[in-house]
C-alpha cells in the first residue's frame, strides 16, 4: 500500500485532535438540527437536503437509534402538520435508510399507532391524513418484518420474488393477499389526499398543497413495485389454481388497477410532480390472467427520480469530522511556510490533495466496513435460517422416528393379536378337523375291521378248498404211484412171461394171446388213467394259480391294513398332540384371564379410588365456592349497616333488573344443584351457578340498600328488612350446601321468595306513567311542543351546516347529489316546522274552545288520554327529525346508507300523520287552523316523497355499476354463472322473507306493548304478547291509518291505544 511521506504538520495536528466523543457530539448535533428543520409545524414540504442528512445519519450509525431518540421527544399530539411531516420523514427513512432501520422501528410501533389513533378521533383534516398514514407505515413495517426478503424499498429481482413465493400455492395465495392489503393502504392515502384538494388548489403551487403532495412520491415508488409483484403472483396463481377460485383476487386487482391508473394519471398532470419524479404509464386495460401468454405482454413500470442540482449550502462531513480549533491552522500554516517556503513562489496544494485522499480513503474504508457488516449480517441471518431449518428438520425427523416407532409397536401388537386370533382359530379348526378325522378314521376302521373279518372268512374258505384240492392231488399221486407200480409189475410179469414163453413157446401161445388181450385192456385203462391224471394236473395248476392270486390279494390286504393301522396310529398321535396343545393353550388362556381379572380388579380399585378422589375434589371445589359466595353475601349484608354506604343511591328500575337477574341465577343454582345431586362427580354447573348467584344476589342486596336511601321511610324499612332476610336465607342455603348430609335437602325456595319480595318492593317504588300530576300534564304538553320546535330548528341549522361543508369538501356528481338530498331535507324540515306551528295554534284553539271556565291544566287533565297521545306524537316528530338529520350527515360523509334516509322520511310522514290525527280528534270541522294543518300534512307528505325520490336518484347516480360483459365466457361457464346467480337470488329472497317476518313480529310486539300501556293506564294487569306458534309470510306491513275517534269511542279493536310518555 502506498504511504504518504512528509505529511504536513497541520494534517497531523488535525488528526491528533480528533476524538470519537467529539465526533459523536457533532453527529448528534447535526442530526438534531436536520430533524428539527425537517419536522416542524410549517405547512410546507420537507426539504430534501434535511431528509437526505437524516438518511445518511442512519447509514453512518447503521440504524435509526439517534433518529428515534429525537423523534419520540417531538410534540406530535400538539400539531397535525408536525405529525404529518414526521410520517413523511419516517417513510423516507424506511425506504432509503440503513437496513437496520426496520428493526429499530419495530420497537416504536406502539408510538406510531398511538399517534394515528389520537388524530383519528379528532375532526381535523390533517389529522385524518395522519391516521391513514400511520396505518400505512404500520402495514409496511409488519409486511417487511414478516417477509425480510423484501427490503423496505421493495426493489427485488424476479428470482427473489420467485424464491419468496415458493412452490406452495398456499404461500403464494397468502403473499398475494398481503400485497393487496399493502396496496390498499397506499391507495387509501392517495385518495384521502386528493379528496382534500379541490380543483383550484390541485393546479396551484402553494406550499400547503405541496405539503400534502410530498409524501405521494414515496407512495408512487411503492405502488409501482407492488403492481409489478402482484401481476407476477396473479399469473403464478392462475397457473396453479382454477379461474373460478381466483375470481375474488381478479376483482380486487381490477379495482386496484383502476384506482392506481387514475392516481398516476392525476399525478402526472400536476406540475409539482413533473420536476420531481417521472411517473410510469399503466396499460389501458388490466392484464388478462386467464391467458398465460399475456405475461409476456406485461411491462414492469419504472419510476425515475431526476438528479437534483446541488444545494447552495456548505456541505457537512458526516465521516471523520475535524474537531481541531480553527485558530491554530493559520499559525501552523505560517510555520510550515517559514520552514519550507512555498515552491516557485506559489502555495503548495499537496496538503489539500492529501486531505482529499485521506477523506476518500476514509469514505471507502467506511463503505467497505459497511459492506462487510452487511455481508456479515446476511451471513448471520442465513446461518440462523439454516440452523432453524436444521432444527425443524431434526424435530421432524424425531417426530417421524417416534411415529415410526409407535407405528411399529402398534403393528407388532396388531400382528400379535392377529397371530393369537389366528392360532385360536387354527386350534379350533384343527380340533374340529381332528374330531372329523377321528370319526372318519373310526368309520374306516370299522369298515376295515368288517372287511378284515370277511377276508379272514374268505381265506378260511380258500384254505378249506386248498385242503380238498391237496387231498385230491394226493389221491391222484397215489393212483400214479399205483399205476407205476402196476406197470413195473407188468414189466416184471412180461419179462417173466417172456422167459416162460421162451421156455414154453408153444405151450403158452394161447396164454400169450390172453395176456396180450389183458395187456391191451390194461393199456386202455392206463390211457384213461393218464387222461384223468392230466386232467388232475390241469385242475391242480388252476388251483395253484387261484391260490397264488389269493395269496397276492391277501398280501395286499395285509399291507393296506398295516398302512391303515399306521395312519390310524399317526392320527391318534396327532390328535393326542393337538389335545395336549389345546390343553396347554387353555391353561395359558386361563392364566391370562386370571391375570387380566387381577389387573381388572386392580384397575377397578384404582378407579374407585380416583372416583372417590374426584368426588372429594369436586366437593372441596364446591366448598371453596360456597365459602367465597358466603364472603360475598356477608360483605353485601355488612354494607347495610355501613355508614359510608348511606351516600350511595340507586333507582328502582335498576333494582328490579338486578332482582330479576338474581332470580334467574337462583333457577340456575337449582338446576345445577339437581345435576350435582344426580352426578356428584361433576360440580361444574353448580359451582358456576353459585358464583353467579353470589354476585347477583349481593348486587341485588347492595342496590336494594342504595334504593332505600331515596325511598319513603316505610318502604325503606321494608326494603332494608327484605335485604337482610335475603342475605340470611342465602347464607342458610349455602350452609346446607357445606354439609354432605344436608346437601340433598338444600332448597333455594326461601331465597327465591325473598328476592321476589325485593322485586315487588322495587316495582312498588318505580314511578308509573300515570303518576304525573294533573297540574303538570298541561305544562308537559307545552314543553314537548316547544322542544319539538327547537329540535326542528336545530335540524334545519345542522342541514345548512352540512350543506356548506359538503360544498367545501366534495365536487362533481357527489356535490350535486348531496346538495339535492340536503335541499329536499331542508324543505321537509321547513314543512314540518310549519306543521308544528299550525298544530300549536290548533291546539290552543281547541283548549280555548273546549275548556269553558276551567283552566288549560284542568282541560288537559280532564282529557288525559288525548293529551298523552299528543305528547307521544310530538315526541315522535322531534325524534324523527333528529334521526333524519343524523342519517343525512352519515350519507354526506359516506358512512351511512341511503336507505336510512328513506326509512326516516317514512317515519316522519307517519309521525306527522299521528300528530295531525291527534290534533284532529278535538278540533272543530270548520276550523281554519284544521284546514291549514291538513294542508301542511299534505305538504309534509310531498316533501317526504321528494326526499325519497332525491335519495333514490342520488343513489343510482353515485353507485358505480359494473358493465356485465359475458362475451368471453363459454357455454359451461355461463351456465355456472347462471346457477350461482339463481342461488344468490334464492338466498336474497330467503333473507327478504326472514326480514319481513322480523318486521311483522316487531310491529306486532309494538302494538302489544301499546296494549300493555293502555291496560296499565286503566289499572288492569299487563298483557303479555303472545308468541305465534307458526309464522307466515306477512304482507308488506303498513302503519295503521284509521282516523282518530273521540275519547269515549276509542277501544283496542280499532287498533288505537293510549299513548304514554316515552323517552326516545
Amino acid at each position: 500500500m502506498n504511504t504518504i511521506k512528509n505529511v504536513p504538520a497541520r494534517v497531523l495536528s488535525r488528526r491528533s485532535g480528533h476524538s470519537l466523543e467529539a465526533e459523536r457530539e457533532q453527529f448528534d448535533k447535526n442530526q438534531a438540527m436536520s430533524i428539527s428543520k425537517a419536522i416542524n409545524t410549517v405547512e410546507a414540504p420537507v426539504k430534501e437536503k434535511h431528509a437526505r442528512r437524516i438518511i445518511l445519519g442512519t447509514h453512518h450509525e447503521k440504524g435509526a437509534f439517534t433518529f428515534w431518540s429525537y423523534a419520540i421527544g417531538l410534540p406530535l399530539p400538539s400539531s397535525a402538520i408536525l405529525s404529518w411531516k414526521f410520517c413523511h420523514v419516517l417513510h423516507k427513512v424506511l425506504r432509503d435508510g440503513h437496513p437496520n432501520v426496520l428493526q429499530d422501528c419495530l420497537r416504536y410501533r406502539s408510538n406510531i399507532r398511538e399517534t394515528g389513533d389520537l388524530w383519528g378521533h379528532l375532526h381535523d383534516r390533517y389529522g385524518q391524513l395522519v391516521n391513514i398514514y400511520t396505518k400505512l407505515l404500520l402495514t409496511k413495517i409488519s409486511f417487511h418484518h414478516k417477509h425480510p426478503e423484501f427490503p423496505p424499498g421493495l426493489e427485488v429481482t424476479d428470482e427473489v420474488l420467485e424464491k419468496a413465493a415458493g412452490t406452495d400455492v398456499n404461500n403464494i395465495f397468502q403473499l398475494t393477499v398481503e400485497m393487496f392489503d399493502y396496496m390498499d393502504c397506499e391507495l387509501r392515502l392517495t385518495e384521502s389526499v386528493f379528496r382534500q384538494l379541490n380543483t383550484s388548489m390541485a393546479v396551484s403551487q402553494m406550499s400547503a398543497v405541496q405539503c400534502r403532495l410530498a409524501p405521494l412520491i414515496q407512495v408512487i415508488q411503492d405502488c409501482s413495485h407492488l403492481y409489478h409483484y402482484t401481476v407476477k403472483l396473479m399469473f403464478k396463481l392462475h397457473s396453479c389454481l382454477p379461474a373460478d377460485t381466483l375470481q375474488g383476487h381478479r376483482d380486487r386487482f381490477h379495482e386496484q388497477f383502476r384506482s392506481l391508473k387514475n392516481f398516476f394519471k392525476r399525478a402526472s398532470d400536476m406540475l409539482y410532480f413533473k420536476r420531481l419524479i417521472q411517473i410510469p404509464r399503466l396499460p389501458e386495460n388490466p392484464p388478462n390472467f386467464l391467458r398465460a401468454s399475456a405475461l409476456a405482454e406485461h411491462v414492469k413500470p419504472v419510476v425515475v427520480i431526476p438528479e437534483e442540482a446541488p444545494e447552495d449550502e456548505e456541505p457537512e462531513n458526516l465521516i471523520e469530522i475535524s474537531t481541531a480549533p480553527s485558530v491554530e491552522q493559520p499559525v501552523v500554516s505560517d510555520i510550515f511556510e517559514q520552514t519550507f517556503g512555498p515552491p516557485n513562489g506559489i502555495r503548495d496544494n499537496r496538503d489539500l490533495e492529501i486531505e482529499n485522499l485521506k477523506k476518500e480513503i476514509d469514505l471507502l474504508r467506511a463503505e467497505l466496513e459497511k459492506i462487510k457488516l452487511e455481508a456479515q449480517r446476511y451471513i448471520t441471518q442465513l446461518k440462523a435460517q439454516i440452523n432453524s431449518l436444521e432444527a425443524e428438520v431434526e424435530e421432524q425427523r424425531k417426530q417421524k422416528q417416534k411415529a415410526l416407532v409407535d407405528n411399529e409397536q402398534l403393528r407388532d401388537e396388531l400382528e400379535r393379536l392377529q397371530k393369537g386370533k389366528a392360532e385360536g382359530d387354527r386350534s379350533r379348526l384343527l380340533c374340529l378337523e381332528a374330531e372329523k378325522k377321528a370319526s372318519a378314521t373310526e368309520i374306516r376302521y370299522t369298515k376295515l375291521k368288517e372287511k378284515h373279518s370277511e377276508l379272514i372268512n374268505t381265506h378260511a374258505e380258500l384254505l378249506r378248498k386248498n385242503a380238498d384240492t391237496a387231498k385230491q392231488l394226493t389221491v391222484t399221486q397215489q393212483s400214479q404211484e399205483e399205476v407205476a407200480r402196476i406197470k413195473e409189475q407188468l414189466a416184471f410179469q412180461m419179462e417173466q412171461v417172456k422167459r416162460e414163453l421162451e421156455m414154453k413157446l408153444e405151450d403158452q401161445t394161447l396164454q400169450m394171446e390172453q395176456v396180450k388181450r389183458e395187456l391191451g385192456a390194461k393199456e386202455g385203462e392206463l390211457a384213461q388213467l393218464q387222461e384223468s391224471l392230466s386232467q388232475s394236473k390241469q385242475v391242480g395248476s388252476s388251483l395253484n394259480s387261484q391260490l397264488e392270486t389269493l395269496q397276492v390279494e391277501k398280501d395286499s390286504l395285509r399291507k393296506s391294513v398295516s398302512e391303515k393301522e399306521c395312519e390310524l396310529i399317526s392320527t391318534r398321535g396327532l390328535i393326542q398332540e393337538k389335545e395336549l396343545l389345546l390343553s396347554q393353550e387353555a391353561e395359558r388362556r386361563a392364566k391370562e384371564v386370571q391375570e387380566l381379572q387381577a389387573k381388572l380388579m386392580e384397575k377397578k380399585s384404582q378407579e374407585q379410588g380416583l372416583q372417590q378422589k374426584l368426588l372429594d375434589d369436586q366437593f372441596s371445589i364446591l366448598q371453596g365456592t360456597v365459602k367465597e359466595a358466603e364472603n360475598i353475601i356477608q360483605d353485601a349484608v355488612a354494607k347495610l349497616d355501613d355508614p359510608l354506604h348511606i351516600r350511595c343511591t340507586s333507582s328502582p328500575d335498576y333494582l328490579i333488573s338486578r332482582a330479576q337477574a338474581a332470580l334467574e341465577s337462583v333457577t340456575a343454582v337449582e338446576s345445577g344443584h339437581g345435576r350435582y345431586v344426580t352426578n356428584m362427580a361433576d360440580a361444574t354447573g353448580l359451582v358456576t351457578a353459585l358464583a353467579q348467584f353470589a354476585h347477583l344476589t349481593a348486587d341485588a342486596i347492595v342496590n336494594g340498600s342504595a334504593t332505600s336511601h331515596l325511598a319513603p321511610t316505610d318502604h325503606a324499612d321494608k326494603l332494608i328488612e327484605t335485604c337482610r332476610d335475603c342475605g340470611q336465607q342465602s347464607l342458610d342455603y349455602l350452609n346446607k350446601l357445606k354439609d354432605k348430609q344436608l346437601l340433598h335437602q338444600a332448597d333455594p325456595a326461601d331465597v327465591r321468595k325473598t328476592l321476589q319480595g325485593l322485586l315487588q318492593l322495587g316495582q312498588a317504588l318505580r314511578p308509573q306513567s300515570l303518576d304525573i300530576r294533573q297540574e303538570e300534564l298541561g305544562d308537559m304538553v307545552d314543553k314537548e311542543m316547544a322542544s319539538t320546535s327547537a329540535a326542528i330548528e336545530d335540524a334545519v341549522r345542522r342541514i345548512e351546516e352540512m350543506m356548506n361543508q359538503a360544498r367545501m369538501e366534495s365536487s362533481g356528481v357527489k356535490l350535486e347529489v348531496n346538495e339535492r338530498i340536503l335541499n329536499s331535507c331542508t324543505d321537509l324540515m321547513k314543512a314540518i316546522r310549519l306543521l308544528v306551528k299550525t298544530s300549536t295554534h290548533l291546539q290552543k284553539e281547541i283548549v280555548e274552545s273546549g275548556r269553558g271556565a276551567a283552566t288549560p291544566q284542568e282541560f288537559y287533565a280532564k282529557n288525559s288520554r288525548w293529551t298523552e297521545g299528543l305528547i307521544s306524537a310530538s315526541k315522535a316528530v322531534g325524534w324523527g327529525a333528529t334521526q333524519l338529520v343524523e342519517s343525512a350527515d352519515r350519507v354526506v360523509l359516506h358512512t351511512g346508507k341511503y336507505e336510512e334516509l328513506i326509512v326516516c322520511s317514512h317515519e316522519i310522514a307517519a309521525s306527522t300523520a299521528q300528530l295531525v290525527a291527534a290534533s284532529k280528534v278535538k278540533a272543530e270541522k270548520t276550523s281554519q287552523n284544521l284546514s291549514k294543518l291538513q294542508e301542511c300534512s299534505r305538504t309534509v307528505n310531498e316533501m317526504a316523497a321528494n326526499v325519497v325520490a332525491s335519495t333514490k336518484s342520488g343513489q343510482e347516480q353515485v353507485e358505480d355499476k359494473d358493465t356485465m360483459d359475458f362475451s368471453g365466457m363459454s357455454l359451461i361457464k355461463l351456465k355456472m354463472e347462471e346457477m350461482e346467480s339463481q342461488v344468490k337470488v334464492l338466498e336474497l329472497e330467503k333473507t327478504l322473507e326472514n326480514e319481513r317476518l322480523r318486521l311483522g313480529e316487531l310491529r306486532r310486539q309494538h302494538y302489544a306493548l301499546a296494549g300493555i300501556y293502555a291496560e296499565n293506564a286503566d289499572g288492569g294487569k299487563p298483557a303479555v304478547a303472545r308468541k305465534p306458534g307458526t309464522l307466515k309470510k306477512p304482507p308488506v306491513a303498513q302503519k295503521p291509518s284509521q282516523p282518530f275517534k273521540q275519547d269515549n269511542e276509542l277501544d283496542q279493536d280499532d287498533g288505537v291505544y293510549q299513548a304514554h310518555v316515552v323517552n326516545f
